[in-house]
């Protein structure tokens, strides 16, 4: 009897049945609530209580107008009335493809020391953005060219950089041919991208074959240049041909040093052409009608 009297105390005792239980019960359950309390507070917000559901809508409304808010460029030219693109389209990098003999595609160099790369970071370091792109190939002639300059024109090109000629001159190809190669390479540019601004760089044929064919063969690109509208650039390789500590063991392609002087000689000439094309483009960009060069 003992024995069932204690039991059924024990069990009362567990389930709160006892007296002696209950306040601490009291002190336990509000213990409770008041750790609870905040979190239901909270639940109630982010499930649609009127009043916080209200402000939610608000500071996202108010989120979403500070990501699209122009800018001080963007407000300033919807001030002024300018096009939407006008700023994005004066900072544009021009992309100048540099179309060439194995003297631009920097045989014998790393392709970072080929002088297209060069000209990259003379033009990074003046503040002028650029995209250079080496269309180099070893060993191409004036007629491989020809044939080349319809895929080099399918992407865009604000500034091209034709170097041709060499090979011809070093095989003693025809002056006429060579001559009827590139016109006819300027002129499929000049038609696929009127308003890509031509540069033409001058060669020179080998003294051995003679002063008539390396006369023809000098006077060929100012002649070109002016009847293209292109700028000519200087001898490549002035400064450097025949100078050996300029040049890699076969003499005839300039090593790291002498790949500095070639970027030189032709900064001199294109950083003209490229500030000239950035203007071009700012004014087509705020709609001076600028976006089409004549030849000239």
């Amino acid at each position: 009897m003992r024995e069932r009297t204690s039991r059924a105390a024990r069990r009362a005792s567990e389930c709160g049945g006892t007296d002696e239980g209950a306040p601490e019960r009291g002190r336990r359950r509000s213990a409770l609530l008041a750790l609870l309390a905040p979190l239901a507070v909270a639940l109630a917000t982010g499930c649609g209580g009127n009043g916080s559901a209200g402000a939610q809508k608000d500071t996202a409304a108010g989120s979403a107008g500070a990501v699209a808010a122009p800018g001080p460029t963007a407000a300033a030219g919807a001030a002024a009335g300018a096009p939407a693109g006008a700023a994005a389209g004066a900072t544009r990098p021009l992309r100048v493809v540099f179309l060439g003999t194995s003297l631009t595609a920097g045989l014998g160099l790393d392709p970072d020391s080929a002088y297209p790369a060069l000209v990259q970071r003379k033009a990074d370091s003046a503040g002028i953005p650029i995209t250079v792109v080496n269309a180099g190939v070893s060993g191409e002639t004036s007629a491989g060219a020809l044939r080349r300059i319809d895929w080099v024109l399918r992407e865009p090109v604000d500034v091209l950089v034709v170097e041709t000629g060499a090979n011809d001159g070093l095989r003693a190809l025809r002056v006429d041919s060579t001559r009827a190669n590139v016109a006819a390479l300027l002129a499929r540019a000049r038609a696929a991208r009127p308003a890509a601004r031509l540069v033409l760089v001058q060669m020179e044929a080998p003294p051995n074959l003679g002063p008539d064919y390396t006369g023809r063969f000098r006077a060929m690109f100012p002649e070109l240049a002016r009847a293209s509208g292109a700028t000519l650039v200087p001898f490549l390789l002035e400064g450097v041909a025949g100078v050996a500590r300029l040049n890699q063991g076969d003499g005839i392609h300039p090593n790291e040093a002498g790949a500095r002087r070639v970027a030189a000689t032709v900064w001199g000439a294109l950083r003209p052409v490229l500030d000239s094309a950035r203007t071009g483009a700012a004014t087509a960009a705020g709609g001076g009608g600028g976006g089409t060069r004549a030849p000239g």
